[in-house]
């Protein structure tokens, strides 16, 4: 995935909703030093110096999707305890719908508590509650899934088998999700796939596939094998295998399986990884993306989360930062219209001027450089439209252009003189520019103001228009022209 379509999803985030259905709990966290052993017994004594209490279980998975900034809706029971109003607590000050959180004063809220020295985990105590939830907690919640299937566009099912989604559960919202046309996205748990029959795709690790598919998987062709058990007998549309080291392996319906590369560079903790991975999965549909590059980003996700130690979030920024590591300083400046507009309209706010030019730009040659950096002398922010493919053929004809669209951008970018840099598929930019609203919107000198496509728009609400001399001889055709007369 490139960096400007990244940023362009969490642009949209903010305008998604996605419901988080699974087991909530708590993770508290004891760090301390352990520098001896007790004279009660041969075990270490750790010298508690920090707590630390998060969110756990569905929470994380909860978590993670605030910090991506979509809204959420969490549905679960709980126990009518302090631990249970912690929870509230902490999901209303991060701007979570707990309308569906329903309190059973016969539960107990989950907890698991680890103890830590030196960052690493010397013992984890869990108190909890597994009993299955009763039948009146069963028709409330898919009863509350029911209601809210108009007002989002993705449920996760985060199953940590503590008794919330119980087979009943599981059915009514996956039929009634499945009715509605919403995908359904589970972290799965135990060997009984059958429960999540009907759902859109499944996240397991590879142990829990293995024993699920009761095929040992030892090489790709045994992943295979029991991949295509799992998709038939669960009937999903899709299945994504984590591999740890490995990276994932998606498996479509119909289609070819796609491995994908691990990403992590260093490995702290893997406590939660699954929760960041269901969480950036479930937002990548919600915002329209198929499941290879949905798979692709939570790959990305993934790599960050098992960089940290414990239950942790993954931001924005830290998976468009890995996005576009191999071309940090290009892929900075190439983005989507949606993000670019925002970007300047905070520009504006500041005073800033923006300059507005556009063109095909194939073979990159000094007359163009001259014209882009006069352009850059009326404003403070250049921003550059660039035909893409499609828009060159149409233009220039069925040979053109001779340079990709993704190379041109890239090029282009490099340039000190441009800040910004869009592509467009249309004949002409006024879209762009009717979008963007540049305060100064520059042309070649081989047009007249009356034939500027834009002008009268810039005009309107007091831009101006300027037109640039080309330099004499210097043009792609000529290029062509004598690559042709000396190679031809």
């Amino acid at each position: 995935m490139e960096r400007k379509d990244v940023e362009s999803l969490f642009n949209m985030a903010g305008n998604v909703t996605v419901m988080v259905v699974g087991d909530l709990m708590l993770d508290e966290y004891l760090w301390g030093k352990a520098e001896r052993i007790s004279p009660e017994a041969p075990v270490q004594v750790v010298e508690v110096t920090r707590e630390d209490l998060r969110l756990g279980g569905a929470g994380n998975v909860i978590n993670n999707l605030a910090a991506l900034g979509c809204r959420v809706i969490a549905c679960s029971v709980i126990g009518g305890d302090d631990k249970g109003a912690h929870l509230q607590h902490a999901f209303t000050g991060k701007g979570i719908d707990v309308s569906g959180v329903f309190e059973d004063p016969m539960r107990s809220t989950s907890i698991k508590t680890r103890v830590l020295a030196a960052n690493q985990q010397i013992v984890r105590i869990d108190r909890e509650t597994r009993d299955d939830i009763s039948a009146q907690y069963e028709e409330r919640i898919i009863g509350f899934v029911k209601e809210q299937l108009g007002n989002i566009q993705v449920i996760l099912i985060s199953d940590y088998a503590k008794g919330v989604l119980t087979p009943k559960t599981l059915a009514g919202i996956i039929a009634a999700a499945r009715a509605a046309g919403v995908p359904v996205a589970v972290d799965p748990k135990g060997n009984d796939y059958g429960r999540y029959r009907g759902a859109t795709i499944l996240t397991p690790n590879r142990k829990e596939a293995e024993f699920a598919a009761g095929v040992a998987i030892t090489d790709d062709a045994a992943l295979l094998l029991a991949a295509q058990t799992i998709l038939g007998q669960v009937e999903l549309d899709a299945l994504l295998v984590t591999r740890s080291e490995k990276g994932m392996s998606l498996f479509r319906r119909g289609g070819e399986a796609l491995h994908i590369p691990t990403v992590a560079r260093e490995v702290y903790d893997v406590t939660g990884a699954g929760d960041t991975v269901l969480a950036v999965l479930g937002l990548a549909l919600a915002c329209g993306r198929d499941f290879a590059d949905a798979a692709r980003l939570a790959n990305i996700a993934a790599g960050i989360a098992v960089g940290k130690v414990g239950t942790s979030t993954v931001s924005p920024a830290e998976i468009i930062a890995e996005v576009s590591h191999g071309h940090p300083d290009c892929d900075t400046k190439i983005k989507n219209l949606d993000v670019l507009a925002t970007i300047l309209e905070e520009e504006k706010k500041k005073g800033k001027r923006v300059v507005f030019t556009n063109g095909c730009f194939d073979l990159l040659h000094a007359g163009h450089v001259k014209y882009l950096q006069k352009a850059r002398s009326f404003g403070d922010i250049l921003v550059l439209g660039l035909n893409n493919d499609a828009s060159v053929r149409r233009l220039k004809g069925e040979k053109r252009p001779l340079i990709g669209e993704a190379e041109r951008a890239h090029i282009l970018a490099a340039l000190d003189c441009i800040d910004y840099v869009v592509l467009f598929a249309e004949d002409t930019p006024l879209r762009l520019i009717e979008t963007l609203k540049p305060a100064v919107l520059v042309k070649g000198g081989d047009y007249t103001r009356d034939g500027v496509v834009g002008r009268d728009v810039v005009e309107s609400y007091g831009g101006r228009v300027e037109l640039v001399e080309f330099v004499d001889g210097k043009s792609t055709t000529n290029i062509i022209e004598k690559i042709l007369q000396t190679y031809g």
